[in-house]
């Protein structure tokens, strides 16, 4: 039987079960055979091998939606012709669309085309949602990190006060305990 160490906080995804034998508190054995294969994209691995971050979300978001901006201005191009008259034209519009900009030179003239639109527009609404996000999530964890480093960090401070407190209560159940018996 073939194991591999699993830290632990780690869940393995399998309808099999997991297999899981002795160990040691930091690693456990898991049963090689009962694994659930994952499919094997880099993207898959990547993200098993190092977690996902939300740097690599929004770097995800970004290319998913300069993908949509290509086939969304091909798609428009190709439903409505007598507006957009190069896929140029159309894929422009649909770069001005999902990012807010919106000039207003260009708009689409049939249904289809309004519907396209809106699908851009609340895309690209939720890009710079998660690009907001991102960059926010970015300066929270630095400055998490200056405090922790200068020692100012005040959830570590409440932590400490917190054991110093438990440490009184148990001395002081210990003293009672003892002159009571």
């Amino acid at each position: 039987m073939r194991t591999v160490p699993v830290e632990m906080g780690h869940r393995l995804r399998s309808g099999l079960g997991t297999g899981v034998g002795g160990g040691t508190p930091k690693h456990e054995a898991v049963n090689q055979g009962t694994r659930a294969h994952l499919p094997g994209s880099p993207i898959e691995k990547r993200i098993q091998r190092r977690g996902f971050r939300p740097r690599y979300a929004a770097y995800m978001i970004v290319v998913a939606w300069s993908v949509g901006v290509v086939v969304f201005g091909v798609v428009e191009w190709l439903v409505d012709r007598g507006t957009f008259d190069s896929i140029w034209l159309a894929m422009w519009w649909a770069i001005q669309t999902v990012t807010t900009v919106g000039y207003g030179d260009v708009v689409p003239g049939s249904t289809v085309g309004k519907v396209i639109a809106s699908f851009l527009m609340l895309g690209g609404l939720a890009l710079f949602a998660v690009v907001t996000g991102t960059i926010t999530a970015a300066f929270v964890e630095q400055s998490r990190r200056e405090r922790a480093s200068l020692g100012d960090d005040p959830t570590t401070k409440k932590l400490e006060e917190m054991a110093r407190e438990l440490e009184a209560l148990r001395a002081e159940v210990a003293r009672l305990g003892r002159s009571g018996d």
